[in-house]
């Protein structure tokens, strides 16, 4: 009986891997019952964000089969074909499985370490999992220990204190390129997404920069206006008619086709000059191919990994110390499931010590009981048992 995990995140596998396992919700969802119906787990949670799909895993089997496990999840993905997938997948399991989920909802296995994004999108896939009834008693209690440890993380170290997201970087991207966008003009698809969202909120704080938002729902776009971010509405279906205008296009949605591609943006581009495309969604939204036009560079997620580093590498010093807390929180967990496991054990030795109170009183009862605890322990435990025994 153990928990599992299958990875395929940013630190082992590159873009065009993990566009084939950026898997919509229901999909998602799909997979987690799968998981269950053809044996390969009891409990089941997914995680799929822009850096990484995992999927978290409980079985009473002693053993899981990560064969099974991992055949399911290139079959969703249609990636049977993809040569050397090993070189992609991670597998974990037992004290890995969980201290690797701890790091992850805290941030520390992030592209950009301590980031805020991963710790709500953690959340959202174990209520995912709850809602499609793939959760139970483990899973449930692991993924509420993870966000517990994560939050500990965020109030006790400075992990998460002047944080960098993928958001804020795509807008330090663009900066960079024109050195201010003070007067320049920024197309954001996808505002009305997560990511997108903090997009927009990053732009307002800059100075005489002109945002346009593309919205398919424009009641929705307006309404947002209560929340004082200075922008232009216009219809998704109009994007390409303003892009000529427009200094930068950032795309952050999860459509799984372009919203932007080649052939369309080169006739809308009438004016040689230089812009940005930045495009932060996994499938990607923008086709890699406008980076052929004249005067565009594009980035997408894994362009940002330099930025990302420089970020990490002044963070190091708070990694030890979140990663004490985390360790602290994984062990409570683990001693949790451990007796857990261990219910029914725990009934029958009950039972016994009452049949044997009622034969021979309750102190023989006592004493037979540490006998069997010495009789089966090795000589470590049992020196921690009784250690631990005089400190209560």
């Amino acid at each position: 009986m153990s928990i599992s995990l299958i990875s395929i995140s940013h630190q082992n596998a590159p873009l065009a891997i993990r566009e084939l396992f950026a898997f919509p919700e229901q999909v998602q969802a799909d997979l987690m019952r799968q998981m269950l119906v053809r044996g390969h787990a009891s409990e089941c949670v997914v995680i799929s964000t822009c850096n990484r799909t995992e999927v978290y895993a409980y079985s009473a089997r002693a053993e899981h089969k990560f064969t099974d496990m991992q055949n399911l999840l290139l079959e969703f993905a249609e990636a049977s074909d993809v040569e050397n997938m090993g070189d992609y997948v991670r597998f974990y399991s037992g004290t890995k499985a969980v201290r690797h989920l701890f790091h992850v909802a805290a941030g520390l296995h992030s592209m950009v370490m301590g980031e805020d994004q991963i710790l709500g999108q953690v959340k959202r896939a174990h209520e995912q999992a709850r809602r499609a009834g793939t959760c139970g008693v483990y899973l449930n209690t692991l993924f509420r220990y993870a966000v517990t440890a994560a939050k500990k993380v965020k109030t006790e170290t400075d992990l998460s204190r002047t944080t960098v997201s993928m958001a804020t970087m795509a807008v330090k991207a663009a900066e960079q390129t024109f050195g201010s966008l003070k007067g320049r003009k920024v197309m954001l698809i996808g505002a009305s997404g997560k990511i997108g969202g903090v997009v927009l909120k990053n732009l307002q704080c800059l100075e005489g920069v002109k945002v346009y938002i593309t919205s398919r729902n424009l009641l929705k776009a307006r309404e947002d206006r209560h929340h004082k971010v200075s922008y232009e509405v216009m219809e998704y279906e109009d994007r390409y008619s303003l892009t000529d205008e427009m200094d930068v296009v950032i795309s952050a949605t999860s459509s799984p086709h372009y919203t932007l591609t080649c052939e369309k943006l080169a006739k809308s581009l009438k004016t040689s000059r230089p812009r940005v495309l930045i495009d932060l969604a996994v499938p990607i939204d923008i086709e890699e191919k406008v980076e052929w036009l004249p005067g565009v560079r594009r980035y997408d997620v894994d362009d940002f990994q330099e930025l990302a580093r420089a970020n990490n590498e002044r963070k190091q010093h708070e990694v030890l110390a979140a990663d004490q807390i985390l360790e602290e929180i994984r062990l409570d967990f683990e001693r949790w499931m451990v007796f857990q496991q261990a219910l029914p054990e725990i009934q029958r030795m009950k039972a016994w010590m009452i049949e044997e109170a009622e034969k021979k009183g309750f102190e023989k009862a006592i004493d037979k009981m540490f006998y069997k605890i010495r009789d089966h322990s090795n000589p470590e435990d049992l020196r921690a048992f009784f250690e631990h025994m005089k400190e209560d």
